[in-house]
Formats: C-alpha cells, structure tokens, sequence
C-alpha cells in the first residue's frame, strides 16, 4: 500500500501543533511537511519543515500533488492589526492554498474556519470565513472538509487574555452548554485536531462540514458509522 503524504499550514498554531503530533504518529503518512514562516524547533524522521515566505506560496506547489493537504492559519484583528491584514491571513493565504492544491492534484484539502461563518453575517470575522467557505465550495475541490470549532481551549504559544478569561468563565459555566447552547460551548485543540485526522484517514469524497458539537465525538471515533456530518455538495 503507498504511503500517504500530508501538508500542514499552520504547525505552529494551537491547532496546528496537536495535528503535527498526529499526523507524525500515523504511520499512514510516509512524510508530513510542515509549511512555515520560521524552522521548527524539533526534528522527526518524517517531518520536512518547508520555510516559506506566505506572500509566495507557490514556492510549495511542488510538495502537493496526491497529498492530504490540512490549513490550520489563522490570526486575530489585534495581532493582524488591521482589517486588510486579518483577511490576507484568513482568507487569501488559505484560498491561494486551496486553488494551488486543486492545480496540483491533492487528494483532500482540510481546513479550520468557524462556528457561525456567514458570508451575510454582520460580524466581520464570521463574515471573513463564511466568503472562505462559499470561495471553497465554487472551487469544487474533490474532498473538501471544513470544521467549525467554537471557542478553542489548550495553551498556545502567545498569551490571547480574552480568550483566556472566555474559557475560565466558560468552565464555570459549564451547566449553561445544554440544548441549543450546547453547539457554543468550547472545544479542545486536540478534540479539533483528532476530529481533522480521523477524517482524513476516511477519504470521503464531495464538500463536508463539522459543527464543534460533533469535533469531541470525530475525534474519538474509529468507525465510519458513528460519524454525524453535513454533506454541502
């Protein structure tokens, strides 16, 4: 059986480090190539760390032909610091990536945008990854997958204070998360990124997308069978 090979945008990102330890830990993938801006800060013998300037993502055509490709980027307003710059981060660099990957012939395309993304939605964020989302779909990428977490729980690598006060209020009002407001309530990286992982290893075909209620659930499943997902084309 040939070895899969994967392609992951974003390793660095809180995300983005829990599926790089999957996607090492799978023996499936004969190689993982990480895309980055800078080298990371450990080795594997399955990892090949490609150091890319973003604004040139064509520098990595070449590693995408028939590879599982994964996009965790994405930024904040405050760190972009400006409109223009959160949209180039969360909506140019990963359509590029998609157009790139359908060019190429990868096998599947992954990717991390919303809970709420809304082309129509009054907030721009939502908003930003709901046009993600309509710009994917129009491209007609043959396995297409698309994850939709809600507020992210784990440690990263820069401190977000209002995402840090947002999961210790969340945690203690955890009896809230019943009927609708269960679809809201917080979801681990890890969750996100297991959930990311099993379904790659499924390799279904057409457009898919997975609320965060359904991440916990993916991420421990083994069993195409007990999988709850949303086809949209």
């Amino acid at each position: 059986m040939a070895m899969k090979r994967a392609v992951l945008f974003g390793a660095t990102g809180l995300v983005g480090r829990a599926l790089l330890q999957h996607l090492l830990e799978d023996d499936a993938y004969g190689k993982v190539i990480a895309v980055v801006r800078n080298e990371l800060p450990f080795t594997h013998p399955r990892l090949q760390t490609v150091v890319i300037d973003f604004r040139q993502l064509g520098d990595c055509r070449q590693f995408l032909e028939g590879a599982d490709i994964f996009c965790c980027l994405g930024t904040t307003m405050k760190k972009a610091g400006s409109r223009e710059a959160f949209r180039t981060v969360d909506y140019q660099y990963p359509l590029e990536i998609a157009r790139l990957a359908k060019e190429e012939g990868a096998s599947q395309f992954l990717i991390i945008t919303a809970i709420g993304a809304n082309s129509r939605s009054v907030f721009f964020y939502n908003r930003v990854k709901g046009e993600l989302e309509e710009a994917l779909r129009e491209l007609a990428l043959p396995s297409l997958h698309m994850f939709h977490p809600s507020l992210l729980l784990g440690t990263r690598q820069e401190q977000r204070r209002s995402e840090e006060l947002s999961a210790k209020l969340s945690h203690s009002l955890s009896f809230l998360w019943i009927g609708p407001l269960r679809a809201y309530q917080p979801v681990t990286a890890t969750n996100v990124a297991g959930a990311m992982h099993h379904i790659a290893s499924l390799g279904l075909a057409g457009a898919h997308a997975y609320e965060s209620r359904e991440l916990p659930q993916l991420a421990r499943s083994g069993k195409k069978d007990e999988l709850t997902f949303i086809r949209i084309g």
